[in-house]
């Protein structure tokens, strides 16, 4: 659940297809691989040439996620995801003009039964009757239905890997599938942004409640993590559960999925990453034909509140029959900030591995821990975010004995410079890790789009390179000093509950 960022590593796929980095020959050598264009409309597609196999991976980002709902709406970023495999007008229907009454009418009984649930003292017979309703509502649409369709097409025309995610910042859609299928994808792609169907609706609401069922509520460290985050938080939308809140799951409405769509699935909020065995000329001629008949819209206004500054330590305890877990947050900057590149040091200095400073002091040498680390990016990159640190206690260790232990580490950074040989490790270790994890067209599809979608730019992969170059043992000193104030962090923590 915790999200162990490689973010120092992405400006360096560059390594896959070029010569040595971080000079503007390199970008040029790049550049000549990339064809990008925008459609009319607003839509930007990033396309890069990879013929090494006849394959090619299709990656769609919508600029949205969590950190973009309102108040009372939480979880349809999430929710949305799941509504975008449910087909169109065309797929996954057996006679869309029937299903279109019927859904139309299950909408009005949810309206009229959210309506009755809400008053001061719910009539019962007339809730029983709505739910009755809807229930034969329910049934009738799932006769006019084809389940799974869009994902059976994919499938039987060599489709693999299709699947999405939604994060705080964005929610992305993926396929790989052989190069000549292209205008397939093309077609499919664009016809569920163009006229999505929801249905299946309230019966999805039900599996997101699970999720969030054993995610959160069931799983002692999804329940720390949402006090946690909920207390870092007291203003900005970082501050919820991708998931969403029980009570807004369960009145969410069909309308209310098809607002959120109009408002973050306009072609301006998208972009598009083509990346494999393809002509960048066809690829435009057909985005051309079938995503340009989307209509444009305005891109949605970013989030504006920003979260004040905090002035205490806060902290939350969590008592459970569980492990104990020790969770400490300190506020940082986005990944714009100019400071970004030395969290990336710090979170290799601190948190990579058995070689890591506090894998080093709290398991293997005072063993006060079973594992410990850090990493950067909870909740999000777009907006500022957090720094957490983290320990499971050892057995006849607490979290007191952890945090004390994680402190001293802190102490040590901001006291004592960073040796040269270790700073020259991390960089080292940085550019094999990402040789490792992105030599695939599938993660090339993934930076680019996501460096595009947030920074504005997927050239910024090659400043990021640059920053974590000029990164200094002066700069994590200045950076440790100034982030790990007692007064700037909040600390979570799952004690162990005693039994009675």
């Amino acid at each position: 659940m915790m999200r162990f960022r490689l973010r120092i590593l992405e400006c360096l796929v560059i390594v896959v297809l070029c010569s040595p980095l971080g000079t503007a020959q390199d970008l040029a050598a790049f550049e000549a691989k990339v064809t990008e264009f925008s459609l009319d409309n607003g839509l930007m597609f990033i396309v890069l040439e990879r013929h090494e196999a006849p394959v090619v991976t299709c990656l769609t980002m919508a600029d949205v996620g969590s950190v973009d709902e309102a108040r009372g709406r939480t979880g349809l970023a999430h929710l949305f995801e799941h509504m975008a495999f449910k087909g169109t007008r065309s797929i996954g229907t057996r006679d869309y003009r029937a299903e279109k009454v019927v859904l139309a009418e299950q909408d009005r009984v949810f309206e009229a039964l959210r309506l009755a649930r809400a008053q001061p003292v719910p009539d019962a017979n007339r809730v029983a009757d709505l739910e009755s309703q809807f229930q034969a509502l329910e049934q009738e649409s799932q006769s006019l239905l084809v389940h799974d369709e869009f994902d059976e097409v994919m499938q039987r025309q060599g489709g693999h890997g299709l699947n999405a995610s939604t994060s705080f910042d964005q929610t992305t859609y993926f396929v790989s599938l052989p190069s000549n299928k292209l205008e397939l994808w093309m077609s499919m792609e664009s016809d569920r942004f163009l006229e999505p169907v929801l249905r299946e609706f309230y019966k999805e609401k039900n599996v997101v409640m699970e999720e969030r069922r054993m995610r959160v509520e069931s799983e002692p460290v999804g329940r720390l993590l949402e006090e946690f985050q909920a207390m870092c938080y007291l203003a900005h939308p970082y501050g919820t559960q991708i998931v969403g809140y029980m009570s807004d799951l369960e009145a969410l409405s069909r309308s209310d999925g098809e607002a959120f769509f109009t408002q973050f699935y306009c072609p301006s909020n998208l972009t598009v990453a083509i990346v494999g065995d393809v002509d960048p000329a066809q690829v435009k001629a057909m985005a051309q034909t079938y995503f340009g008949r989307i209509p444009s819209g305005p891109k949605p206004a970013p989030v504006h509140t920003t979260e004040p500054e905090q002035l205490a330590q806060r902290t939350v305890v969590l008592e459970d029959m569980a492990q104990p877990l020790v969770l400490i947050g300190y506020h940082k900057g986005s990944i714009l900030h100019p400071d970004d590149a030395v969290f990336d040091a710090i979170t290799d200095i601190l948190g990579e591995g058995r070689t890591s400073r506090l894998y080093r002091a709290l398991v293997r040498d005072s063993q006060v821990a079973m594992y410990a680390s850090a990493f950067p990016g909870l909740a999000g990159d777009k907006y500022p975010g957090l720094f957490v640190f983290y320990a499971y206690p050892a057995q006849g260790q607490t979290n007191e004995d952890c945090l004390k232990a994680i402190d001293a580490e802190i102490t040590r950074l901001k006291e004592t410079l960073v040796a040269p040989e270790e700073l020259k490790k991390a960089k080292t270790r940085a550019r094999g890790d990402l040789i490792r994890s992105l030599a695939s067209n599938e993660g090339l599809a993934q930076r680019l789009a996501l460096f595009q979608s947030v920074t504005g730019d997927w050239r910024t992969l090659f400043k990021q390179l640059e920053a974590i170059d000029r990164v200094t043992a002066e700069d994590i000193q200045r950076v440790a000093q100034e982030t790990f104030v007692a007064t700037h962090r909040t600390v979570g923590m799952i004690k162990t509950a005693q039994v009675n």
